[in-house]
């Protein structure tokens, strides 16, 4: 069974700010901004939402085929992949073009300010999805707006189930869209912000738009994630962890849980813990793919967060 990874590639730039934005922001003087804040700490990570959810589904044991454009600066991130044996077949250079590139500033209350440059990612309209044989199960993560309206209306006209993530590029669409979104998908995710900004823009209430799916996922940092489907909520609890060390990447880990449990027909009470867990994992880690463990650890602390077996 494989798994199409719709999204983006980026190199991420992450920076931490030892104090609290809000104690150098004055909110008086929010229309004349002009702030820096030191940033003594920085990293550069390899990132981008397809390339995280793919290298996380990697780490659980399934075969990942991720799909995006990227650009002529690619080249460690493309042996990054290889070393982990993550497909790059469906990854395409686009000369004259840099990958996508996200500047991270994380303070100390693990709010954070992101400046992003799109690159080649604004190509992705120009994959497609039937380049890509022996699919099971696909996600639409955030990527060029072009791009991720015409891979969901492939995938749809395709009869391949999706999961439809926006993410951060969610304020690229309007309530149209995003309800042209939630009638191709088969499962929609979301974190608590983008809940509420996803029904401000359609209307529809977190049960309403769960009616038009088989089930949509909230996640709610420290305290869990909510699960809509079959009429009810399921609440799904955070898992254990023994620092907090870096957010990023924390949703495109819970994701790679959601594509698992989906693609191995786990129930969704199994399937958001395996969800939470990565997450957990994740965020004790700096950068978005510098964790790793072995099926039987991942088992292990399963069941030492769950008080159940996986």
């Amino acid at each position: 069974m494989s798994a199409l990874i719709c999204g983006s590639f980026a190199y991420d730039t992450i920076m931490v700010f030892p104090d609290q934005f809000q104690n150098h922001i004055m909110p008086n003087k929010v229309h004349m901004l002009n702030v820096a804040f030191l940033v003594p700490e920085l990293r550069r990570e390899f990132g981008g939402c397809a390339g995280n959810i793919a290298y996380n589904l990697k780490l659980l044991g399934d075969e990942p085929v991720p799909m995006g454009t990227v650009g002529s600066d690619f080249t460690s991130y493309a042996t990054w992949m290889d070393q982990h044996q993550i497909s790059r077949r469906h990854v395409h250079v686009k000369k004259g073009n840099y990958t996508a590139q996200a500047f991270i500033t994380t303070d100390m209350n693990d709010n954070q300010i992101t400046a992003f440059h799109p690159g080649a990612m604004n190509l992705a309209h120009e994959t497609k999805i039937s380049e890509a044989k022996d699919i099971t199960l696909a996600i639409v993560s955030p990527d060029g707006r072009d791009g991720m309206i015409q891979h969901a209306q492939q995938l749809h006209e395709a009869g391949i189930p999706f999961i439809f993530d926006p993410g951060q590029g969610l304020p690229m669409f309007n309530g149209e869209d995003l309800m042209r979104f939630t009638q191709q998908a088969t499962y929609i995710t979301l974190n608590d912000y983008e809940a509420q900004l996803f029904q401000d823009r359609t209307g529809l209430s977190p049960h309403e738009i769960a009616e038009q799916v088989e089930a949509r996922s909230i996640t709610r940092g420290g305290e869990g994630s909510h699960i809509y489907t079959d009429g009810k909520r399921l609440d799904i609890p955070s898992a254990k962890t023994s620092k907090l060390a870096d957010p990023t990447g924390c949703g495109d880990a819970y994701r790679a849980g959601l594509i698992h449990g989906i693609m191995h027909g786990k129930d969704w009470e199994t399937t958001g813990r395996i969800a939470s867990l990565l997450g957990a994992i994740k965020i004790e880690h700096h950068g978005t793919q510098n964790h790793s463990f072995t099926a039987e650890e991942f088992a292990e602390r399963f069941e030492q967060s769950f008080n159940r077996k996986l």
